[in-house]
């Protein structure tokens, strides 16, 4: 028993030793020397390891999780447009190509598209048919399509980023393409960049009849004692919602504060009560230090302005010298529908952020955003169709040809001004210059800058869609 003992106890401190790194005199000595050694056979098969997991292999994983369409979108965004439209071709031709949007000028851009392939395959056709729902409809029409396992719609033109986020991205319905040219025009990475495709940002302005006496300096006068401005409602066209909640921001908020203290005594007066009121619900809402100013507007805003169902007869209205002394938030683009008459003419209106001396918000812009829909039947065309339009000034023509909507490429901005001198008021058929101040557009830097522009954050509407969004929805509206 004892020999057994000892001979446990030899064994326990022989592999002790080997554990800890000893070298005892009976440990062979060729086999650390031969784990050592670099020789040829270990090291061939060791290194690959390590080195296959130093490369960028996230690729594979990630492509496992993409569905079909962002596989190709994948691949699409590192192709040239050229590249792109040959695809398309493949894809398409002699199908038809259905899409829906918001604006119906994508009924105008696709017969260029069309064009444009058939410049590289002459042999090319395709049939499209282009919807445009009434009433946000879209959205609806959108997720419905979504059930089947391939839509109808290939490609949309979207906008309210709040409803875009929560019921169409979040979601998984829609899918963002960003075309190589357009990353390049911008200054950035196609495969790393965040958020969604813009085709262009469009302004909605304070514009009013100039044929009385009254003028309207600051944008506090649009919400005084009396005043009801004519605007869409924030129920039929959201993105007007939105505007709303931008301005409890806390850089729109401070605008509006700025604003009511280059207001005379007299004025201040009349508002102090109901922004004092507002200070406790800004405080409920979390909003900024001049959160209160800001829901005092809006407060005054939805209780005053007078509900119209779009922005074309509001334009209408507005132009006509018996519309003295009467205001609106609108489109600026609505003002190339005018036809000049003895009693109507776009110099009967002026934009009031162009006055001199004007102070405050100037109005509001907002995005029309371009997706592929995840279940698109064509998405080699639907990403071509995005990116002629985003990328060429003829792809974008059927909303260049109007001020007020400032594509999102610079290049393309720029050479779209040069075609249509946006700036001068417009160009008439035969290329000359057709001057109306109201229409000299100031462009999209001068709309952000000195035009004081509202620009809609899809990120911070979804955020306080609930918050303020509930306040809003609180407010009574102005029924006269």
């Amino acid at each position: 028993m004892k020999k057994t003992i000892s001979l446990l106890l030899a064994l326990v401190l022989m592999f002790s030793l080997a554990a800890c790194g000893g070298s005892p005199a009976s440990t062979p000595a060729p086999a650390p020397a031969e784990n050592n050694n670099p020789a040829p056979a270990p090291a061939d098969n060791s290194t690959p390891a390590p080195a296959e997991n130093n490369t960028p292999e996230p690729a594979p994983a990630d492509d496992a999780n993409l569905t079909e369409t962002q596989k190709i979108i994948k691949e699409a965004e590192g192709m040239t447009m050229e590249e792109l439209a040959r695809k398309a071709i493949e894809e398409s031709n002699g199908k038809t190509f259905y899409g829906v949007g918001n604006s119906s000028r994508g009924k105008s851009a696709l017969p260029l598209f069309i064009e444009y392939l058939q410049s590289i395959d002459s042999s090319y056709t395709m049939k499209f048919d282009w919807q445009q729902p009434k009433n946000n409809k879209i959205f609806d029409q959108l997720t419905a399509d979504s059930l089947k396992p391939q839509g109808t719609f290939a490609m949309t033109l979207i906008q309210d980023g709040n409803q875009i986020e929560s019921k169409m991205v979040q979601t998984g319905i829609l899918d963002t393409y960003i075309p190589s040219e357009w990353a390049a025009a911008n200054g950035v990475d196609a495969a790393s960049y965040e958020g969604y495709l813009p085709l262009q940002t469009l302004n909605k302005v304070f514009m009013y009849n100039n044929t009385g006496s009254k003028t309207y300096d600051n944008c506090w006068d649009f919400v005084a004692e009396g005043e009801h401005g004519l605007y869409m409602d924030i129920d039929s066209e959201i993105v007007g919602k939105n505007f709303l909640y931008m301005l409890t921001r806390d850089d729109y908020a401070a605008w509006l504060k700025e604003s009511f203290e280059a207001l005379s005594a007299d004025e201040q007066a009349y508002f102090q009560p109901t922004i004092n009121e507002m200070k406790a619900d800004a405080e409920d809402l979390g909003l900024g230090a001049d959160g209160a100013y800001a829901l005092a507007w809006i407060k005054l805003w939805v209780e005053s302005y007078n509900e119209q169902t779009d922005d074309g007869p509001i334009c209408n209205t507005l132009v006509d010298k018996s519309a003295t002394d009467q205001f609106g938030l609108l489109v600026y683009s609505k003002l190339r529908s005018v036809e000049e008459s003895a009693s109507v003419s776009v110099n009967n209106i002026n934009v009031a952020a162009y006055d001199d001396g004007y102070t405050g918000i100037g109005g509001y812009g907002y995005c029309h955003y371009l997706f592929v829909t995840d279940n698109s039947p064509l998405p080699w065309t639907a990403c071509a169709f995005i990116a002629y339009m985003t990328c060429t000034v003829d792809g974008f023509s059927a909303w260049g040809k109007d001020m007020g909507g400032y594509s999102s490429n610079p290049d393309v901005a720029a050479e779209t001004e040069e075609k249509y001198g946006h700036s001068k008021g417009g160009m008439a058929e035969d290329g000359t210059t057709v001057e109306f101040e109201a229409k000299n557009d100031r462009g999209y830097e001068g709309w952000t800058t000195d035009g004081k522009l509202v620009l809609e954050d899809p990120e911070y509407c979804a955020d306080v869609a609930f918050t303020v969004g509930s306040w809003v929805e609180m407010l009574t509206k102005y029924a006269g």
